[in-house]
């Protein structure tokens, strides 16, 4: 265990900030986390796509951005809202606006690098070492994300951090409290928690 938690430790390092949150219901470490079924992604601005359109490579364009505004344009479609649909569905939506100039167009949507709409990422707020928006993945978990943020900062209060969790949009926010650094220092998996799509992870500083 000890040759696990340095290694952790080398990765990520330690560290604390406190955030209060009043009137929230509050949930325990083993409280069911489990990340409901993944659908189809859905295409957020800032996401770059790779749009083929078989047997017309003219039509066809890798690393097409989609715009702040959500939209993306490709020859012969000069605008057409991507942000919020499945890839499936805008390839639906560009062979529909591609036939009345190509006969039976064949579109294929790829999703070459992501961001995600807000709902889709995991927030990562306080005392890590790069506080980010992480997109979420398919049973994603705690130490996930905390890879991915870098770790702790040395004045992090890891024990003290809280998943703040909406199950719905307008729903109360629940608070799950976690302990980052008996995850990331002692290999306390019972704190590996799984993550769902719209979580805040908050961590706190140290009181010195």
């Amino acid at each position: 265990m000890r040759g696990f938690a340095w290694s952790l430790c080398v990765l990520l390092g330690l560290g604390g900030l406190a955030a209060g949150c009043a009137d929230r219901a509050t949930l325990p470490v083993g409280a069911p986390a489990v990340a409901p079924t993944a659908a189809d992604y859905v295409i957020g601005p800032g996401d770059t796509l790779d749009v083929y359109v078989h047997r017309s490579p003219e039509l066809s364009i890798n690393a097409l951005p989609v715009r702040p505004d959500g939209r993306i344009s490709i020859p012969l479609v000069p605008d057409i809202e991507a942000a919020g649909r499945s890839p499936t569905r805008l390839a639906r939506e560009l062979e529909e606006r591609l036939r009345r100039y190509v006969i039976d167009p064949n579109v294929t949507v790829i999703v070459r690098s992501f961001v995600g709409i807000s709902g889709q990422q995991v927030r990562v707020i306080g005392e890590a070492t790069q506080p980010r928006a992480i997109p979420y993945r398919d049973g994603m978990t705690l130490l996930d994300v905390m890879i991915d943020a870098r770790g702790l900062t040395r004045y992090a209060a890891g024990n003290r951090a809280e998943i703040i969790r909406r199950e719905s949009p307008d729903g109360p926010p629940q608070v799950i409290r976690v302990r980052l650094t008996d995850l990331l220092r002692n290999g306390d998996m019972t704190q590996d928690i799984r993550m769902r799509p719209g979580d805040t992870l908050l961590i706190p500083q140290g009181w010195f």
